[in-house]
């Protein structure tokens, strides 16, 4: 099974640069895969900016939307993956299924999840999960929001349950929260 570390905290606290200076410290090539869809013309000069850093860092990016599952299995050949970020896999899940008039349960999430600790127990090597911390604020307004949250509550708590390490990122700082060599501990 690979070394699975998951890496949260709030919208810029510094969690994905520490994220990739952690990999930066694993041996072997490191592929980025980059969840963030592009939808105007900042947000493309941002990812193209992004990939040249990582690219002049011996970093190759792969782009992917929703199927994590099958990039992490495409990248089978490195020897560290990060992921950058969960929050947005979710929203865009729930882009995808809006626009086929359906929903996305906790359950599909925690679906979604098995599958990814499935892909993780064939993978020889380390994957670093990015997700925001999006539950430390007040209840969202509105049934949107909440369930965004709700969702990105659920795959935080499932990749954390088979995680080796979980990290919380505030200020920069990283703050252990779990460390240990047998996943699967139970914390409920």
């Amino acid at each position: 099974m690979a070394n699975v570390i998951l890496i949260s905290g709030g919208a810029r606290s510094g969690k994905s640069s520490y994220s990739e200076a952690l990999a930066a410290g694993f041996p072997g090539p490191r592929a980025y895969i980059a969840t963030a869809p592009v939808f105007d013309d900042e947000m493309a000069a941002r990812v193209e900016r992004h990939k040249l850093q990582r690219k002049n860092a011996g970093w190759d990016t792969i782009e992917e939307e929703t199927d994590l599952a099958g990039a992490i299995e495409k990248a089978s050949g490195y020897d560290t993956i990060l992921v950058d970020c969960l929050t947005l896999w979710i929203n865009n899940l729930l882009y995808e299924a809006d626009k086929k008039g359906r929903e996305i349960s906790e359950d599909d999430i925690s679906a979604r999840c098995a599958q990814l600790k499935k892909i993780c127990a064939g993978f020889d090597g380390n994957i670093i999960f990015v997700i925001n911390e999006v539950g430390m604020g007040i209840v969202p307004d509105n049934p949107a929001a909440r369930t965004f949250r709700d969702l990105s509550g659920r795959c935080s708590q499932s990749i954390a349950k088979f995680a080796n390490r979980v990290m919380l990122v505030s200020c920069g700082i990283p703050l252990i929260l779990k460390d240990e060599q047998k996943p699967d501990k139970d914390y409920s």
